[in-house]
């Protein structure tokens, strides 16, 4: 096989042969990876450390980010309903884990880091408050208010993994995970293939299970949908998620970038601006925004206020920033909680 192309199959040869696991990945990529992909070895670090003997640099990557609290949290937090009543709405977590699956396919398919794409779509939404995108839209409010910079989940995601977990020492992750995390979103791409195969499958996992959720919970109907976009794309979640995979790979492979046809690119585009008009931004949403405005507010002009009642982590951030972590870190229940609390303490005692 020449160099540069993308292996269609696998095989042994000399990834089988003994020696260091070290030895053994760097074979066995040398062989069957794209050249374009990302190599495991070197480990680069903000502080370095010596190599696991069982595990590469990106699998400790993304033991780290399972075992973090953060992404225990995550099965917590809003998708895009809040506190919904059934029990088969996406929550944040399980959005993480539908766009990990579809990441490691896409990279498999097109021979790129596995372990890379899959740590990356593990971490991309550490970094979420409570109450999804709402949310953040009122933590970015009332931080410019406050201090004249705003709040974007993704710059708060490699916050969490850099300063605020394991109490404020970080997880000390590869530069190439980081990377993926911070611009999974925004105007930045990812560096490597395998974030950029994150930052976009990010998105056929959401549009596509949201319209899901939309449907079971009665917000859409399924005339509603757009018709030559569905009719392109295919009638159920998976037959279009199929889809815009299979046109990813053939895409990609054939411009060396991560890159989608135009046809399918723009019916995806035309699809996620219907789910902003009708969903993300519709009256439903559009409902909870006020509630949930007011209670994110209410949280972090209450800690202001009273700094000494938010949890100490060793940082060197300021009280503003302090009080932005606490809550952006909250699930939905336990900001719920504690804004009935601060507000009605009477009753939370009945």
């Amino acid at each position: 096989m020449l160099r540069g192309e993308v292996p269609l199959a696998t095989g042994h040869g000399a990834a089988a042969t003994a020696g260091s696991l070290e030895e053994r990945v760097r074979a066995w990529e040398a062989e069957w990876l794209w050249q374009l992909a990302t190599p495991s070895y070197p480990a680069r670090r903000r502080e370095p450390e010596a190599d696991s003997p069982l595990r590469t640099p990106f699998q400790r990557d993304r033991d780290r980010i399972v075992h973090s609290k953060a992404f225990r949290r995550l099965k917590h937090k809003t998708q895009v309903f809040v506190a919904p009543e059934g029990d088969h709405y996406r929550t944040r977590l399980t959005h993480t884990i539908e766009a990990c699956c579809i990441a490691r396919t896409v990279a498999r398919a097109l021979g790129l880091n596995e372990d890379l794409a899959e740590a990356i779509g593990l971490g991309h939404d550490l970094g979420h408050p409570p109450f999804g995108h709402i949310g953040e839209e009122a933590l970015d409010r009332v931080l410019r208010e406050r201090a004249g910079r705003g709040f974007r989940h993704n710059e708060h995601s490699l916050r969490v993994v850099d300063a605020l977990e394991r109490e404020g020492r970080g997880l000390n992750l590869t530069e190439p995970v980081r990377d993926g995390i911070l611009n999974h979103t925004g105007a930045e791409r990812p560096a490597t293939l395998e974030g950029r195969v994150v930052r976009i499958v990010d998105r056929f996992a959401y549009i596509n299970h949201d319209i899901d959720d939309a449907l079971r919970a009665g917000i859409l109907a399924g005339v509603d949908l757009p018709r030559a976009e569905i009719e392109l794309l295919g009638p159920t979640g998976a037959r279009r998620i199929d889809a815009l995979v299979g046109d990813l790979v053939d895409s990609s492979r054939a411009a060396g970038d991560i890159v989608q046809s135009e046809a399918v690119g723009e019916a995806m585009g035309r699809l996620r601006d219907f789910m902003f008009e009708r969903v993300y931004l519709g009256p439903a949403a559009r409902s909870e925004h006020a509630r949930v405005q007011w209670t994110v507010r209410a949280l972090v002009e209450h800690y202001l206020a009273h700094p000494d009642q938010v949890p100490a982590v060793r940082s060197d951030a300021d009280d503003v920033q302090r009080v932005i972590d606490y809550v952006a870190g909250m699930t939905d229940r336990y900001c719920i909680a504690t804004f009935r609390r601060l507000a009605l303490p009477e009753e939370s005692r009945l």
